[in-house]
């Protein structure tokens, strides 16, 4: 698969942009366990034009985990395509417009997921981000704003006429936001349109080796996009990209995932600072099916998540990476 002149390969896994997930640290951890493309968190048009500190530091890129995209959101063309030209300067291989982000502090300002309710402005943003850069742009979005109005088929054609050079459909609508199952069927029928030439990425309910195979075997899409399954669980991306290939899949250790836990800590409060790194890194923590199945385990859980000193958050990892190797089979 290729977006412009950027070869991924046969299958593409990719890691989706999640808001106070897809951090440097984390991204680069997902590349080193196999994600083939990353995306930075959510970076606001009108935050980067302002040059507001917490926003242009998103669009730090460490080489090593290359090919990467920024994503950008907004609701107005102008100001979109001044925050593609910022964010094109640190040297991504991709500018991603998000249109599928679902929260209301986002869409229903009338960004994100809110653009499905006004595509003529969705695609006036889209030729002024295209029109301003020279880097690929790419749209991730979603089947449309509720299940009266699944217009993706139809949007994806009308987004790859302003120019975009590949798409990513997250397989719900807005009003979905993150329940309910994902919608592979429609995502297909984007891939089936004879009129489509661009590249389709197929997102939402990816957690396992057979959802992947069902994605490419079934679907036909041209790459996957997981995000919430690879919070807490970075070594996820070793498993899928095996079985996107055929290749045998090889379960990383017990000992590989906490250490994997254990980087993303240290990376986070060197990143960061002690107190907001550990506050940071406990949505990984909570989110981590490493956890899953240990008997009783409430009270320590509650004490992980509560922990404010990297002290007492590895040693408590410590007992617990002791618990699940010496008591229980984990669930990954």
């Amino acid at each position: 698969m290729k977006i412009a002149d950027i070869d991924l390969g046969p299958r593409p896994v990719m890691l989706a942009p999640m808001e106070d997930v897809t951090d440097e640290s984390f991204r680069l951890i997902c590349k080193e366990q196999g994600a083939d493309m990353t995306f930075s968190e959510f970076v606001s048009a009108d935050a980067l034009i302002r040059n507001i500190a917490s926003t242009t530091r998103k669009l730090n890129i460490n080489p090593a985990e290359r090919p990467t995209a920024i994503q950008i959101y907004g609701r107005e063309p102008e100001p979109m395509a001044q925050a593609a030209m910022i964010a094109e300067q640190a040297d991504p291989d991709v500018i991603d417009i998000n249109f599928g982000c679902p929260v209301k502090k986002v869409a229903g300002k009338g960004a994100g997921a809110g653009l499905l309710r006004d595509v003529p402005k969705m695609l006036a943003i889209t030729r002024a981000v295209v029109d301003a850069v020279k880097k690929p742009v790419t749209v991730k979005t979603r089947l449309g704003w509720d299940c009266n109005s699944k217009i993706i088929v139809e949007l994806a054609e009308q987004l790859q006429d302003c120019g975009i050079q590949a798409i990513t459909v997250h397989g719900r609508t807005r009003s979905q936001m993150y329940t309910g199952t994902a919608d592979w069927d429609t995502i297909s029928a984007v891939k089936a349109n004879p009129r489509l030439k661009i590249p389709v990425i197929g997102n939402g309910d990816i957690t396992s080796a057979e959802d992947i195979r069902l994605a490419f075997d079934r679907y036909g899409v041209d790459g996957v996009m997981v995000g919430r399954a690879s919070i807490g669980a970075p070594w996820i991306f070793r498993t899928l990209t095996a079985a996107a290939r055929g290749d045998v899949v090889e379960e990383p250790t017990v000992a590989e995932k906490f250490a994997l836990l254990r980087r993303q800590i240290t990376e986070s409060i060197h990143r960061i600072d002690s107190y907001r790194g550990i506050l940071h890194i406990r949505r990984h923590l909570a989110a981590s099916p490493l956890f899953k199945g240990i008997p009783n385990f409430r009270p320590m859980r509650i004490s992980l998540l509560q922990a404010d000193t990297p002290e007492e958050l590895f040693s408590i990892l410590d007992q617990i990476e002791q618990l699940i190797t010496t008591s229980i089979t984990p669930q990954s």
